[in-house]
């Protein structure tokens, strides 16, 4: 059965460094904003289906349409069901794919500019893109898109690279203003 959990479940644990203390911060699942348009294709299935009746002799054309419609909305789902965008303590990595997998690194200390997006309609339903800029010149890891609450999840990528020592940080007693007046 784990065989088959592999294509039916996006097993995130087991890509991590367990040995090395890799532990998961959050696992983000794509927004459910990208199984509207295959849900939408289902009631359309469900139209395709209803017209087999009126069809008379030639009703399999319509239960044959509506088969593989429903199939190509299900794998449509469930491609997105697989979709996973993982923030660790070490790195952020994306798993995606059912028959072939892929899986994208990219480890906390490479991350040099994070870019959120939010069109409007993501900003009514709390989706984003999240752009990721690093030192190499081609990275698996760039463009993550339809993240559910983006700025809080940039915050907390935004934290783990604090807390790990990654970045500067100027203290409050250190700030003067006369530093930056005219």
């Amino acid at each position: 059965m784990s065989r088959l959990s592999r294509f039916l479940a996006p097993e995130v644990d087991r890509h991590l460094l367990v040995d090395q203390g890799e532990f998961i911060i959050d696992e983000v699942a794509k927004h459910w904003v990208t199984v509207v348009p295959p849900s939408l294709g289902l009631v359309l299935c469900m139209a395709v289906f209803w017209n087999m009746a009126v069809l008379g002799p030639f009703w399999w054309l319509a239960l044959v349409a509506g088969l593989a419609l429903f199939g190509y909305c299900m794998v449509l789902i469930h491609l997105q069901f697989m979709d996973r965008f993982v923030i660790t303590n070490m790195r952020v990595f994306r798993v995606h794919g059912v028959l072939d997998q892929h899986l994208a690194t990219m480890p906390m200390t490479r991350i040099l500019d994070i870019s959120v997006f939010q069109p409007f309609l993501g900003r009514i339903l709390g989706y984003g893109h999240f752009v990721f800029e690093s030192a190499a010149q081609d990275q698996g890891l760039r463009d993550i898109r339809y993240v559910g609450r983006p700025e809080q999840r940039d915050l907390t990528i935004q934290r783990v690279i604090q807390r790990a020592g990654l970045r500067a940080q100027l203290k409050a007693a250190e700030f003067d203003d006369e530093d930056f007046e005219d």
